[in-house]
């Protein structure tokens, strides 16, 4: 039973470490996931700016349309063209702006007129003059504003105090400042509609400035859920706060995706003035990841110079040489790291190169002597015919031996016994005309016709292909009654390999000299005269035979 609970043991164990191995590599397969959206995103950039572009120009046709005196439609075109340019060019932004306030004064209302000037009042702090900002926001008389413009304009107001108070960073004055913040953010819950979007962003807002991370975060994840009614550009903005928080709870693989994902938004809703690639830069620059930190802060500050965001710039300012420098580095440590590899692979091609050309030179070696060996097998294999056909000749020439030997020894018994005989009883005459009785003539012709059959046995091709090494006109066949005739004989000799003109004389009762000439007249004729002896050689034997 021990043993049992020990062996479930540690494979609980091993399953708790498998998975405490593998959650940060997926948290960074996660990571790299979304970096990867996000770099999508960005090479679509001009297609959501174009889109931009293309609503700005269609509102500003509709503008031109419209009557110099119908202020109200007037203000209403300028706003909406104000609210495409806010977080996208401060300089068109405030070109709007100011129209918004001449035509408030035309249409004589003040209230508008404020509102104009809390307009005026969120550039100013987009741009980071909080100077202007202040001064511009004095100058607004919020009893005069209705509900939603003084949320809008206690909103701006917390703003500017809670960023001056990151800004500073003073023990002295920052207190005051966040204090005051803390008042203004109240005030904008006050006025919200409860559980709109504004008092659940605003109470988040606010449990963050109090250090209540938890309540902070529980507020504003209620507002990105997928199918949350928020603009782009608040999504951004809340998913960029609550990356900030989780980062500074060291939930850092969490605090990046989300200021990823606010990335993201940023791009998709055209917003030039954005926190979060920068903050994103800022992050993985101290994660190691210094290549996509230098392009992403590289394209945080083109958007900076983009809307003329004077405090972004300064921020960015700050930490791009150090990035820059980082990335200069790692740069040159991946050109030595290239660089290395390169020698490597240059050394390993040269092994390859140095073997392949020893295995070729191996290789050729080794066909050469193939090519021998084929050689020596061919040898081989035309000396083994050749025993071959040897052996089959002398089979037959030898068995047609004895047999004619054999028919001469009955002979000669025969004859011995006759020539007793006679003279025994003394008939001399008798003898002389037995041994004249012998015809040697005969008995060479009978030879020859033997050789010839046997010869032909074993050569059956001999006649034809003998006659193929001549033209027409100087073949030489056997007359009706002949098997060979003479000049066939003496080259079917020559291919049993009896080559010696004397020999060949002695068999065919010719004298050296005629048989020479036989030879030399017929090999004159052929059609390859210097080949023609070697082709007689080359001339097979029956089929059985190879």
């Amino acid at each position: 039973m021990a043993f049992v609970t020990n062996y479930y043991m540690r494979i609980f164990l091993r399953v708790i470490f498998t998975l405490f191995l593998a959650y940060p590599m997926l948290s960074v397969a996660g990571t790299d996931s979304l970096l990867n959206v996000l770099k999508k995103e960005i090479s679509r950039k001009d297609i959501y700016e174009d889109e931009k572009q293309a609503r700005i120009q269609s509102l500003k046709k509709l503008q031109h349309k419209l009557s110099k005196t119908d202020y109200t439609s007037q203000y209403d075109v300028s706003l909406k063209l104000y609210d495409e340019y806010k977080s996208y060019q401060y300089d068109s932004a405030y070109v709007y702006v100011n129209k918004l306030k001449n035509l408030s004064v035309g249409m004589n209302d003040m209230s508008r007129a404020y509102y104009s000037q809390i307009k005026l009042g969120f550039i100013l702090l987009s741009s980071g003059m909080f100077k202007e900002t202040f001064d511009c926001m004095s100058r607004v008389n919020p009893k005069l504003l209705n509900d939603s413009m003084k949320v809008e304009y206690y909103f701006i107001m917390y703003r500017c105090n809670s960023d001056l108070a990151k800004y500073n960073s003073d023990k002295y004055f920052t207190p005051d400042y966040i204090r005051r913040g803390n008042e203004y953010i109240d005030s904008a819950i006050k006025l919200s509609e409860p559980g709109s979007i504004d008092q659940i962003y605003y109470s988040g807002l606010k449990h963050v400035a109090a250090n209540d991370n938890i309540s902070g975060s529980e507020e504003l994840n209620k507002l990105i859920t997928p199918n949350a009614p928020i603009s782009m550009h608040l999504r951004a903005m809340i998913t960029c706060s609550l990356g900030q928080i989780y980062i500074s709870s060291n939930r850092q693989e969490d605090g990046i995706n989300l200021l990823i994902q606010s990335a993201i938004a940023d791009i998709k809703s055209s917003t030039k003035e954005t926190v979060a690639l920068f903050t994103l830069a800022e992050q993985l620059y101290k994660n190691g990841n210094i290549k996509d930190a230098y392009n992403f802060i590289q394209l945080a500050k083109a958007d900076a110079d983009y809307y003329g965001a004077r405090q972004r710039k300064i921020q960015i300012g700050a930490i791009l040489p150090l990035v820059a420098a980082e990335e200069l580095n790692h740069s040159e440590k991946e050109k030595q790291t290239i660089l290395m590899y390169l020698l490597a692979i240059t050394g390993l091609a040269s092994l390859v190169i140095l073997f392949l050309i020893m295995i070729y030179k191996q290789l050729g070696k080794l066909k050469h002597k193939e090519k021998i060996i084929e050689d020596k097998n061919i040898q081989l294999k035309d000396i083994n015919y050749k025993l071959v056909e040897d052996a089959h000749i002398k089979e037959e020439y030898i068995g047609q031996f004895f047999k004619i030997i054999s028919g001469y020894i009955l002979k000669l018994e025969k004859l011995k016994m006759s020539v007793d005989t006679k003279l025994s009883i003394k008939k001399y005459d008798d003898i002389r005309l037995i041994i004249n009785n012998i015809n040697i003539k005969k008995e060479r012709e009978i030879l020859y016709h033997s050789f010839d059959h046997i010869f032909l046995k074993i050569f059956p091709n001999f006649i034809s292909v003998f006659n193929s090494l001549f033209e027409e006109k100087d073949q030489i066949w056997p007359q009706e009654h002949e098997v060979l005739n003479t000049d066939l004989r003496i080259f079917a000799l020559i291919r049993m390999g009896i080559n010696d003109n004397e020999t060949i004389a002695k068999i065919l009762e010719y004298s050296v000299n005629t048989i020479y000439v036989y030879k030399m007249r017929i090999k004159a004729k052929s059609i390859n005269p210097d080949q023609f002896e070697q082709r007689i050689m080359d001339i097979k034997a029956v089929d059985s035979i190879a």
